[in-house]
């Protein structure tokens, strides 16, 4: 059976009314995304049952934890799931250990050693065992914040905002043990941010959220590709594509990679041919062109198809494409797009002028 989390909540405040109705796959990590009053920790905060909404339905592969209809509400203290917050809230009078330790009485099948274990190394925190709380750095509390939570054995993971209290170089420190948790957790993960960087990095599962409903959900390339919302028109608008190191050029330090259906030439990346990565490409840096261009300094020149046409803001068109297998987007003008006489399912090239590595 396919593992999901169902989701269905219903709460009137009035003026604001919070509405989602939504289906999550049961592994991986589902970010939920959107300005601050959009209802990401609403959400949340539903999940763990800290908010009981008067009608609801939740099942977390299929265990049921809320069913207004038949009256049944699990208390948070008895749902097996672990909770992150913005700020780390250690205790400060116990060391990191001791942090880690606090709370097993509480789940009916405690942690082994060896899970304790294996947490402490999969976010790096062994150095730091014995150290209290205010020897630590802000990157560092989060950590163990984040591993006192999986500690718990939970069935689910929720993360609110874990970065937002961090500066620049503290995210940069946690980004990849983030990234770690995403590779070998086998539990899901509900992230809620309003950073497209982390967006990026890190979902597989894309919720975008405004006024309490979720406008879209789904894989994280197809969501974010989708004409439909708001991302699609933003300045940042991007996509991010899997990809896996093929081959290095030594001679001109640059790295090929693979994506479903084609290949990129991209500035040397330090990861060994097999490694996968993901790669951002803004719609700002593709352009389109109706024949193959016969010279050009653009590495990447890739045959694609229109599939989607919408006006943007202020003289631009936002234009979907399929590349191999792969959605993107381009920003251009609309006189461009009348020149060229672009419509659906129009074949097209493709020039990407610039990516970035995300992992």
């Amino acid at each position: 059976m396919t593992q999901t989390i169902t989701a269905r909540f219903f709460l009137d405040y009035g003026e604001f009314k919070f509405d989602v109705d939504l289906r999550l796959p049961g592994s991986g990590i589902s970010v939920l995304f959107g300005p601050s009053g959009s209802g990401k920790t609403t959400l949340l905060r539903c999940i763990a049952g800290l908010q009981r909404a008067p009608q609801g339905l939740l099942k977390i592969n299929g265990e049921v934890w809320q069913d207004s209809e038949r009256g049944v509400f699990v208390p948070t203290h008895k749902r097996p799931l672990g909770y992150v917050f913005q700020e780390a809230s250690l205790f400060p009078h116990l060391t990191v250990t001791e942090n880690l330790q606090f709370g097993l009485k509480r789940i009916n099948k405690p942690s082994s050693a060896a899970d304790l274990h294996q947490i402490i190394e999969l976010l790096g925190i062994g150095h730091l065992l014995k150290r209290m709380p205010d020897r630590l750095s802000g990157g560092e509390r989060q950590r163990v914040a984040i591993a006192r939570a999986l500690a718990l054995n939970p069935e689910v993971l929720l993360m609110d905002e874990p970065l937002a209290a961090l500066d620049f170089q503290r995210k940069q420190e946690i980004l990849p043990f983030l990234n770690r948790l995403h590779q070998e957790l086998n539990i899901p993960v509900l992230y809620v941010t309003h950073s497209q960087q982390e967006v990026a990095q890190l979902a597989d599962t894309l919720v975008i959220m405004a006024d309490g409903r979720a406008l879209a959900s789904g894989p994280l390339a197809e969501t974010l590709s989708r004409l439909d919302v708001p991302l699609a028109h933003d300045r940042e608008a991007a996509t991010v594509w899997p990809v896996t190191v093929i081959e290095h050029e030594a001679d001109y330090h640059l790295t090929r990679v693979a994506f479903a259906g084609g290949t990129l030439s991209l500035p040397a990346i330090d990861a060994a041919v097999g490694t996968p990565l993901r790669v951002q490409v803004y719609a700002r840096d593709a352009s389109i062109a109706l024949e193959l261009p016969s010279a050009t300094s653009i590495l990447n020149v890739l045959p694609a198809t229109v599939t989607g046409l919408t006006d943007g803001h202020g003289g631009q068109s936002v234009v979907r494409l399929k590349v191999g297998n792969q959605a993107l987007l381009a920003h251009i003008t609309r006189k461009s797009t009348v020149l060229l006489g672009l419509r659906v399912g129009m074949g097209v090239y493709v020039q990407i002028k610039g990516t970035s590595i995300l992992n």
